[in-house]
């Protein structure tokens, strides 16, 4: 998992790329891809 201070960049890459909000940090997931998945901060 990457960890990144900005996930915008990252969403656009894959069509199937979700922003999710848990526990107060904020992930991008991707069922069909999984090795788009990254953390901010």
């Amino acid at each position: 998992m990457k960890v990144r201070n900005s996930l915008k960049s990252l969403r656009t890459r894959h069509r199937a790329n979700r922003l999710v909000r848990r526990k107060g940090r904020v992930y991008i997931i991707n069922k069909r891809q999984k090795r788009y998945k990254a953390r901010q901060g």
